[in-house]
């Protein structure tokens, strides 16, 4: 099936909303052999949307079009597609009691503004929306199928996986298309794609290697469309291993706390924490998790130095001499969690988050971090110029892969350790 994607809404234009449907409908359809082919964006323009509308039908076997079924004078997507295929707009019953029932459940007059969303092209067919007032509604322009879907996330989700979907495998049938992805942490694309470059120089043009840079994670994509393509795939993912087997944290959707999560489950074994500068994020990652009670008891925020001392028993000598910022700090911090705590692992930080607050010795972006076990704890100082926010995000991961390549036996230095003052 060749689909496009049609999106409405002046607010979409102007950065008013960000698009995150489109990204949802992508990730719906892919395990279904479906991919999108166009993607157009057009404003609460009536000509534009027509022009649209004929344009992305002309050239592909289904078009779904998302936004403008409110109940405004700017939502336009009834009258637009009406006008394309050169029929009238009618009140269609079924719609009227759609939103009649939607209505009275919501104790909500129906009111001559609401009526507006059962006014639809004649001869449409109807796509029941579960949540909303605006039902969806389909019809053939040419030899395409326009559906049309309203722009409210949770309402295009529930119409996706309930109607449309189901519906189109019946008329469409699924593809062949398979992706196999990875969740990596660690190292960049750029580094990433020149190694596998050097790795697997003959790498087959039938199988789409891709990649999703995000901060601050990176899948690796390996995508198929034939049983030909994807029985190279065995082969490639093996020969993938040795570039890719320290920096993977799991396949499919997944994240470095979870990972961590889960093999501190398989280890039986307990993390506590002692931040400073990340105020608690390590913390607020691992606690996301379902079931990271049974691995985490206990971390500890010491932002300031007396609370490093009173709770962690930091040493104020070391304090006054060396600094927050140090190395004997942050491995007293993980020593005295690990005392406070009786976990098996600990991870401490302590840095300069900024924008302000460093000096010429130690700049905005230093950072201590300590690891390990109770008899095994080491220190490493990198020096991260990122934005704070970010920088207490990139810092918090770090963290929680430290333990996990503790976990997983891997000796070879992390490359975010090129950091290094």
């Amino acid at each position: 099936m060749i689909l496009n994607l049609l999106l409405t809404g002046n607010e979409l234009m102007t950065g008013d909303i960000v698009d995150s449907n489109s990204a949802m409908i992508a990730r719906y359809l892919a395990p279904h052999g479906w991919s999108i082919k166009k993607k157009l964006t057009v404003g609460d323009d009536l000509h534009q949307l027509i022009d649209a509308l004929r344009w992305l039908a002309s050239d592909c076997d289904a078009l779904l079009v998302n936004g403008g079924l409110g109940p405004t004078v700017d939502d336009l997507t009834a009258q637009a597609l009406a006008a394309a295929c050169d029929v009238a707009l009618v009140e269609q019953p079924d719609a009227l009691e759609h939103l009649t029932q939607w209505c009275a459940r919501l104790g909500i007059v129906l009111n001559a503004a609401n009526r507006k969303q059962t006014i639809l092209p004649e001869g449409c067919k109807l796509v029941a929306n579960p949540i909303g007032s605006a039902v969806g509604f389909s019809m053939q322009l040419g030899r395409c199928l326009v559906v049309c879907t309203p722009g409210v996330p949770r309402e295009l989700d529930a119409m996706l996986t309930q109607e449309i979907i189901p519906a189109w495998h019946t008329q469409f049938g699924a593809g062949e298309m398979l992706v196999q992805r990875f969740a990596l942490f660690g190292i960049g694309e750029s580094s990433l794609q020149q190694q596998i470059s050097e790795a697997i120089p003959d790498w087959p043009t039938d199988v789409d290697l891709g990649f999703r840079a995000g901060f601050s994670q990176l899948d690796l994509k390996l995508t198929t469309t034939n049983p030909v393509a994807r029985a190279k795939c065995t082969e490639l993912i093996q020969r993938l291993q040795p570039v890719i087997k320290d920096f993977v944290i799991g396949e499919g959707e997944t994240s470095l706390a979870a990972h961590l999560v889960q093999l501190l489950q398989e280890n039986n074994k307990q993390i506590t924490l002692a931040e400073s500068c990340t105020g608690g994020s390590i913390a607020a990652a691992l606690t996301q998790i379902p079931g990271a009670s049974k691995v985490f008891s206990a971390g500890f925020i010491t932002y300031s130095n007396a609370i490093k001392h009173s709770v962690l028993d930091v040493d104020n000598a070391v304090l006054n001499s060396a600094g927050a910022v140090s190395e004997p700090v942050v491995l007293q911090m993980a020593k005295g969690a690990l005392q406070r705590s009786g976990a098996d692992y600990a991870v401490a930080v302590s840095g300069i988050a900024g924008p302000d607050g460093g000096t010429e010795e130690k700049p905005v972006g230093t950072v201590w971090i300590a690891w390990g076990s109770i008899d095994n704890l080491r220190a490493q100082q990198m020096h991260i110029r990122f934005p704070r926010e970010l920088f207490q995000q990139y810092v918090s991961c770090i963290g929680m892969d430290l333990i996990r390549r503790e976990l997983r036996g891997i000796t070879a230095t992390p490359p975010y350790f090129r950091y290094r003052k």
